[in-house]
């Protein structure tokens, strides 16, 4: 029952990395789309600061995704390296993305004290996890 369970779930995550390498290509598209478009429109070659945080953004948004095609390959593939470490450090490049096109104008202060809480905490548990696995390694 084990290895047939074992075959399903690689089937499984071969679809998800296939769909996912789908939605990225897509995602790339409509990014270059976005750009090409921001560039021809008037005033040509310009940016506003608007139009930067939304090409910003998506281009966050579209690295994360590779993040994520590149967990599912290390994780579950290849079995690599544990899959909390994996997560820890998609959940800070998220958290990345949303400090870069963070709009200080329109957040709080409790929001932003939020936020660094977050960084803090995703960094120490990387950091302990990084630790711990180097403390295995020597012994």
């Amino acid at each position: 029952m084990f290895p047939i369970l074992k075959k399903i779930e690689r089937t499984m995550i071969q679809a998800l990395m296939v769909m996912m390498a789908i939605v990225l290509g897509l995602a790339t598209l409509d990014l270059g789309w976005l750009i090409l478009k921001d560039i021809v429109t008037p005033p040509y070659v310009i940016f506003s600061v608007g139009q930067l945080l939304n090409i910003f953004g998506f281009f966050m948004l579209v690295l994360i995704g590779i993040e994520l095609l590149e967990t599912i390959m290390k994780t579950y593939i290849t079995q690599d390296q544990p899959h909390y470490e994996i997560v820890i450090s998609v959940a800070i490049i998220a958290i990345a993305r949303k400090v870069i096109i963070l709009d200080l104008r329109e957040v709080d202060s409790l929001s932003l004290i939020g936020i660094a809480s977050i960084i803090i905490a995703l960094t120490a548990g990387y950091f302990l996890v990084k630790r711990s696995r180097s403390y295995d390694k020597t012994e």
